[in-house]
């Protein structure tokens, strides 16, 4: 084996990390992970596993612990759930936010967006008009355009 095809000397191609941001509550959510996979990203859509539910359940189990939402957020599993979304938000390349998602994915893109990474928003039927999307690195009505879009950072 010659030195240049030593592997500790051939370049590795480095994938993409890309958090996909949504609600527990949209079934679209794998599809289109898978989606980007294909277009080959790493994809962390991990947080989907808990099921539609998830929040839900959560805050029904604290309330009958007789804990608050303050409280609650305190406990193990908030700061576990946390810890992992964060951790992986923290590694992402690029964030994606599929509409409609609530509060937490308007955060998640936020905080990623002002750590002056790429994010991006997939619009959904846009009932509600909102400025502050221009925030956003681009937005999207058509997820093919955003495909391509995304393809810009392989």
């Amino acid at each position: 084996m010659s030195k240049k095809d030593h592997p500790l000397n051939m370049r590795v191609q480095m994938t993409k990390k890309l958090y996909l941001i949504s609600s527990l509550r949209i079934d679209t959510v794998r599809d289109y992970a898978n989606e980007l996979r294909d277009v080959g990203f790493d994809v962390f859509d991990d947080w989907h596993a808990a099921g539609p539910q998830a929040d839900d359940i959560w805050r029904d189990y604290e309330k009958q612990r007789g804990r608050t939402y303050l409280g609650a957020l305190q406990g193990y599993h908030a700061k576990h759930v946390f810890a992992l979304d964060h951790k992986h938000l923290s590694e992402a390349d690029i964030a994606v936010l599929l509409l409609p998602a609530g509060r937490s994915g308007h955060l998640e893109l936020g905080w990623h967006l002002g750590r002056q990474k790429p994010g991006y928003i997939l619009l959904d039927d846009h009932d509600r008009w909102d400025v502050m999307y221009q925030f956003a690195t681009g937005v999207f009505a058509d997820k093919a355009k955003r495909l391509d879009a995304l393809r810009g950072h392989l």
